[in-house]
């Protein structure tokens, strides 16, 4: 449970439970409920700005606080210490990395799923650039505060979609290749776009958020890949 520090400058949110006992939450409450989690959004975009920039141990609660435009006291009230803010800003980074996974159903041919999975993870370099690179730098450090993340909820998710690769080469749908390799080719492929955004810039004048060269980008990650894991006739 969140801690109260000082004199909580907001009532706490309800416990889950205590509407449903007394029935549908009134105008009121809802309308409190939506601005305590607007608040809380507030607070977590400004602590990913600020931990993708300088780390969780060369960012502070004070400068979080003052780029959420919050008193620090208010921002323990959502969060009671850094390291519990900061496992936070990752769980979304996890949820935001997860979820394009989903392209890959069996249901699709392997040209559809791939292309839509590399589209969408570019989307997500394009969108979710500090994200990326936060994800990035926490999982160089040996991911000590996300391991179990990586290991469970992230490893379900992948394993799953190797079965899902493994039944389009047993079709012949797909030349065979070690599923997990592809996976690995394609995240590294794509957010390499984020991680070094500004070498690409540099080096092309354009970045993901460039419309053409968006499209350009994911026409060329694409052919590559497909060119070399698609059977020919």
């Amino acid at each position: 449970m969140v801690r109260t520090i000082g004199k909580a400058q907001e009532p706490k949110p309800k416990r889950k439970g205590e509407l449903a006992a007394k029935g549908e939450p009134t105008a009121a409450e809802k309308r409190r409920a939506r601005q305590i989690e607007g608040k809380r959004t507030v607070i977590l975009e400004a602590a990913l700005k600020l931990f993708a920039q300088f780390g969780v141990h060369g960012a502070s609660l004070d400068q979080i606080a003052m780029l959420a435009d919050v008193s620090k006291t208010n921002l323990l009230y959502y969060f009671s210490n850094k390291d519990e803010l900061y496992k936070a800003v990752l769980q979304r980074i996890l949820d935001v990395w997860v979820d394009p996974l989903e392209h890959f159903t069996a249901d699709k041919s392997p040209e559809q799923a791939i292309s839509e999975y590399v589209r969408a993870k570019l989307a997500v370099s394009r969108d979710h650039s500090s994200e990326s690179k936060l994800f990035c730098m926490e999982v160089m450090q040996g991911a000590p505060l996300m391991l179990g993340q990586l290991q469970h909820p992230l490893k379900e998710k992948v394993d799953l979609k190797v079965k899902v690769i493994e039944g389009w080469i047993e079709r012949g749908a797909l030349s065979p290749v070690d599923p997990y390799h592809l996976i690995f080719t394609i995240w590294a492929t794509t957010q390499h776009y984020a991680d070094f955004g500004t070498q690409i810039e540099a080096l092309t004048g354009k970045s993901l958020g460039d419309p053409g060269f968006f499209e350009e980008t994911c026409s060329n990650i694409c052919n590559l890949l497909l060119s070399g894991i698609i059977p020919r006739d």
